[in-house]
This record gives C-alpha cells, structure tokens and sequence, in this order.
C-alpha cells in the first residue's frame, strides 16, 4: 500500500463519505444486536452534518479515502461525549481506532473545558470494550434499552490521559 492514514478535523464535504462508512460499520453491531434500526444506520446526512457543525469530528484518510471516524462534543456539564468512533473493517485491529481515540481526547484538551471522557457501547461489543479499557476508560453505568441490548457507558477523567500516556 505504501501510503499512512492521516488524521485531520473533519470537515463538511467529509460527511457523504462519514455517512457510508458509518453504515457500513455498523452492520457488525446491528447483527450481533439483531437490531438494523440502530440510530447509526438510520441516521440522515443533515442530522450528521449538524454533528460535524456542533462538535468535534475527525477523519482518518488513506490517500484521499475516508477510512475511520469519531466524533464528539463538551456539554456544559464538562463531560466530553464520545461517539461513533468507526474504522473501516478492512483497517480494524491495527491501532487506528485508538489513535482516533486519543486524538478526539487531545482535541478537547486543548480546544474545550473537559473534565471527563464519556461514551458507551452495547455490553456484546468485546472488541470496543477491550479497546476503550486499553486507554483507561472504566464502566459507570449500564442501561437495558431492548431486550437485546444493554449499553455500557465508560468514563475516564481528562486529567489522566497525561498519566496514561506517561504510561504507555
């Protein structure tokens, strides 16, 4: 291949790209829940470009494709909400869902008031679990929202992401 992935913000003209790539991640997650109407395979290009507008979003590009994803916003509580962190299923287990992990936590240290790191996953998704417990993130909670799925939030406070990387 020859060629490195590179992260950047994301931008409008990424969303189309974001928006297929997100349907196409999530139809693992849709059938280990048996559940294809899941909010990231129903969600429209507007709603998605409003996310891009309100919040943080990156890509991951190889060459010009759009390969991996995240996005992500600060409430007003202080609490940095992490979401649809995608890869491309051909790049998956190669670290780049935890470069892009830890480059939307750079991004809101450096641009937004967080104090902590939230996002969820449903409780059969063992590859984001094991991913999002690599980087300190710990489970504070868990919803039964079907009687398929339950989703598991994780948390980690910003300040120990410096440790975590003092770490690694």
């Amino acid at each position: 291949m020859g060629m490195s992935v590179t992260i950047s913000a994301a931008t409008a003209q990424d969303a189309e790209h974001i928006l297929k790539l997100q349907y196409l991640c999530y139809q693992s997650e849709a059938e280990l829940y048996g559940d294809y109407a899941i909010e990231p395979l129903t969600q429209s290009l507007d709603d998605l470009c409003a996310e891009i507008a309100g919040g943080h979003a990156l890509v991951a590009r190889l060459g010009d494709e759009v390969v991996a994803s995240v996005r992500g916003s600060v409430g007003p509580d202080g609490i940095a909400r992490i979401a649809k962190l995608i890869v491309h299923p051909r790049l998956q287990r190669h670290g780049l869902g935890g470069r892009l992990l830890d480059a939307i936590e750079d991004r809101f240290a450096a641009d937004s008031p967080a104090q902590r790191y939230r996002l969820f996953t449903g409780h059969r998704s063992e590859g984001n679990l094991r991913l999002y417990r690599s980087r300190g993130y710990v489970p504070v909670a868990r919803e039964e929202v079907g009687p398929r799925l339950t989703l598991v939030t994780l948390e980690k406070e910003a300040a120990a992401l410096g440790a975590f990387v003092a770490s690694a």
